[in-house]
């Protein structure tokens, strides 16, 4: 076994720039991959944040918004009872319009449009929380028209472009990581089959005197596994530093401190960190006995 290692780390330093360049490649792209990964993560994490918070909102036409402070009226009484009583609402809860007005005037506190608005601006609003978010449009066709009702809307739409985006982000690193994978793959073909050029002399020497092609190729698929797992630890390392030096700082900015979950060192270390070393190691491993099966003759 200790010559199975020697043999391998001498590969590995007789194709020193070639083995590098493996190194980098393959650190890239699992970069990529793991950054997708944390894409992936952080969508579902403001996916739950959104949908735990969105709600279906039934604002009242101007009449009861001008003269119900807490929905006594007939109107909002039976609005707020047939929201209550079905099955797709988890709770229902009544904002009037001097609430509104209070609420907006504490989101833009010190901008000039609160100069512009004015109390009648604003409607009562019936805030339903649903059991399921995903079915609030059903909420808003069974009571769009109805006697007191102003306009339906599903804050789940006012979202979606946040996701659209947030998916795009994600295709496009997932895209880039793979035209870096096959460069990877590639490299470690080439490598494997320059090493084995570089030793057929010996190895050959090997067969002779009885060695097995397994052991003389075990070399070989060591060499590539070790450049697969370093290129995963320094794509971690990689992504640590992003985290450290970029993403804390831009999502602790004030556009998006509130907007998207903050993304921890667990998520990249305990999570993201071991996938890529997994994903580091089969695919050398993988690409290196594809290579010596199909291109190498040892």
């Amino acid at each position: 076994m200790l010559f199975v290692w020697r043999e391998a780390l001498a590969g590995l330093r007789r194709n020193l720039t070639m083995s590098i360049a493996m190194v980098i490649t393959t650190a890239i792209s699992l970069g990529l991959l793991g950054a997708g990964l944390l894409a992936v993560r952080t969508i579902d994490r403001t996916e739950d944040l959104y949908y735990s918070l969105i709600a279906v909102q039934v604002s009242l036409d101007e009449p009861t918004s001008a003269e119900d402070p807490d929905c006594s009226t007939p109107v909002c009484r039976d609005l707020r009872a047939q929201l209550e009583g079905n099955p797709l609402v988890s709770s229902v809860e009544y904002e009037s319009r001097d609430a509104a007005f209070a609420r907006f005037q504490r989101i833009y506190a010190g901008q000039s449009i609160l100069q512009l608005v004015r109390p009648q601006s604003l409607p009562a609003t019936l805030r339903v929380t649903m059991n399921d978010p995903l079915r609030g449009t059903e909420i808003v066709d069974q009571f769009t028209g109805r006697p007191g009702v102003r306009i339906v809307v599903d804050q789940r739409s006012t979202v979606a472009d946040l996701f659209s985006f947030l998916g795009s982000v994600r295709n496009l690193t997932f895209g880039l990581a793979i035209v870096q994978t096959l460069a990877a793959l590639l490299l470690i073909s080439n490598t494997i089959q320059l090493s084995a050029f570089t030793r057929r002399t010996e190895v050959g020497i090997m067969r002779l005197v009885g060695a097995t092609r397994w052991y003389t190729q075990v070399p070989f698929l060591i060499e590539a596994v070790v450049t697969g797992v370093v290129g995963a630890v320094l794509a971690t390392g990689g992504l640590v530093a992003a985290k450290a030096f970029f993403l804390d700082r831009v999502l602790s900015g004030r556009l998006l401190a509130n907007t998207i979950p903050p993304i921890g060192m667990s998520d990249v270390l305990g999570y993201v960190g071991p996938v890529l070393v997994v994903v580091g190691a089969v695919i050398a491993t993988a690409t290196g006995y594809v290579t010596l099966r199909l291109y190498v003759r040892t």
